[in-house]
């Protein structure tokens, strides 16, 4: 048997009449100039969470920017992390996290190879928008934050040292 495809379906014409012209785009122009627009803050210390997901352990920690920190046979290095302005519309911590899979050396094996898991922009607002992928580790970013500063020896906020009694002699 034989089976003919049904001839194309044709649309009515629309007379000239019947057709609006196309608008042309809107172009949204910012209230202020560009030169008024207050920049991202940037911070040095970016707060992670991480997890194992097979023994379902969680850890908080701080990754100083620049320097690379290990969570078992991962190494995350942070190289920025900024909030959003007080212009923008919601509030968000960003970071640019570089996250290698990096095992641990054996003694007497060579050193494993490492291997690059993530590069890019991860968001505290959305973890899961655009993180790692690793079969074995999940981490995210919970917000970036200033280092706390070192405190004077023998400032206010240092606790006084005690003295040892003096011994009585009988």
């Amino acid at each position: 048997a034989v089976v003919e495809a049904p001839p194309p379906a044709v649309a009515p014409p629309v007379p000239p009449s019947g057709v609006a012209p196309a608008a042309p785009p809107e172009r949204r122009v910012a209230e202020r100039p560009s030169e008024s627009l207050k920049p991202r803050e940037r911070f040095d210390v970016a707060v992670l969470q991480a997890v194992d997901k097979v023994t379902a352990e969680t850890i908080r920690f701080e990754a100083p920017v620049g320097q690379p920190v290990r969570y078992k046979t991962l190494v995350l290095t942070v190289r920025a992390c900024e909030r959003t302005a007080a212009d923008e519309p919601t509030e968000d911590s960003i970071a640019y996290l570089v996250v290698d899979s990096q095992p641990r050396a054996q003694t007497g094996r060579p050193a494993p190879g490492v291997r690059q898991v993530f590069r890019g922009w991860i968001y505290a607002s959305s973890p899961g928008l655009n993180g790692p992928e690793h079969p074995v580790y999940d981490a995210w970013l919970i917000t970036c934050r200033t280092s706390a500063p070192l405190r004077a020896a023998g400032g206010p906020n240092t606790p006084s040292t005690a003295r040892a009694p003096a011994s009585r002699s009988r």
